[in-house]
């Protein structure tokens, strides 16, 4: 064989294992970016909460380490890809089985959220009660919501003060962005009181002699004396029939206010305590709610029970309802036989 032919034979092999190299690596191209961008690449649904101070690679380990994951190598490539580190936008995402690598990733850099569910219920006394609340599912931390809960400028603007601000937020659940600002929250539970205040609502709080936040007021006295909602009618009934008498509400609740609802027992030197909250000391209605009113509490001062009862106390049997009466010697033998529940159970104040 001569020198030439041994050339051209050298260079054919070269050649092939060049395209074959080539061929490889295309191959290994064309099967990542069908990893990446074609099948689906996580085990079960998740939800991703993407704070701003995290990184790409701390959002990675986050899905990788937490089994979510099927090929690490993809989601790694597809992050890569997609610049996640450069482009990384904080919010709350949700994750699907049949989501792709490359899917996810354009999610992180483009912003394609998935709204969250901010849910108000159960008691919230305090301004701090409430902040916590809002926080533990948003975004916004408690701190910038307590100081907005006390903002005047910004209550202002939204048509609240910061002495009826709890009438701001009527309990449920709605759908906005994780990310949103304290201010957009506000703005949002603002709407919602709009939508909740219909026109006809507006003519039952009249018929009452009251006004909507008037009503809210009213309603979170209620809310302080029961969580029993089949029991709101009929004490929102005690408390107009009290009201449109001219009688003081003298309403345990509004004291247990006073001192920071540190009491368990309300005494009769608690309702000397000087403070315009203090319903057994000042006539007519407090100068704000004292708690974030339910909806059943607002609807119970809305439509109450024209029952007549002037009094009611609770029953001695501890079990969350209460006895009405129309007579003060009928409402003294409850509260009595209350009191000495009470002494047996040794509580004292």
């Amino acid at each position: 064989m001569t020198s030439h032919m041994f050339r051209n034979k050298f260079k054919l092999k070269e050649i092939l294992v060049v395209g074959a190299l080539l061929l490889f690596i295309a191959s290994l191209q064309g099967w990542h970016l069908l990893n990446d961008y074609k099948r689906h690449n996580f085990r079960v649904k998740t939800v991703l909460l993407v704070y701003p101070d995290m990184s790409a690679k701390d959002v990675e380990k986050h899905l990788v380490q937490g089994g979510y994951v099927a090929r690490p190598a993809s989601l790694k490539r597809a992050f890569r890809r997609q610049k996640v580190a450069l482009r990384l936008k904080p919010g709350r995402y949700e994750i699907l089985p049949h989501y792709t690598s490359i899917y996810v990733a354009r999610m992180l850099t483009h912003g394609w959220q998935s709204p969250a569910e901010l849910t108000l219920s159960g008691t919230i006394r305090t301004r701090a009660s409430l902040a916590s609340k809002i926080s533990r599912q948003m975004m916004a931390d408690s701190a910038s919501i307590d100081k907005a809960l006390r903002d005047s400028l910004l209550l202002a603007s939204l048509g609240f003060d910061t002495t009826n601000v709890f009438s701001l937020f009527i309990p449920d659940t709605y759908e906005m962005d994780w990310t949103a600002s304290v201010e957009d929250i506000f703005k949002k539970f603002r709407k919602e009181y709009i939508s909740f205040w219909t026109n006809d609502k507006k003519e039952l709080a009249k018929e009452q002699g009251l006004t909507p936040l008037q009503v809210s007021t009213l309603a979170s006295i209620v809310n302080g004396e029961t969580r029993y909602e089949p029991e709101m009618p009929s004490i929102a009934g005690v408390y107009l029939n009290r009201l449109h008498s001219g009688m003081k509400l003298q309403a345990d609740p509004t004291v247990a206010y006073c001192f920071g609802y540190k009491l368990n027992r309300i005494l009769g030197i608690h309702t000397q305590v000087n403070s315009r909250y203090n319903t057994y000391k000042y006539p007519g209605l407090p100068p704000g709610p004292i708690c974030v009113p339910s909806k059943a509490a607002i609807n119970a001062v809305l439509q109450p029970d024209a029952n007549g009862y002037i009094f009611f106390c609770a029953s001695p049997a501890f079990n969350g309802t209460h006895l009405f009466a129309s007579s003060f010697a009928e409402h003294s033998r409850n509260a009595r036989a209350f009191q000495r529940a009470m002494d047996e159970r040794n509580i004292t104040k």
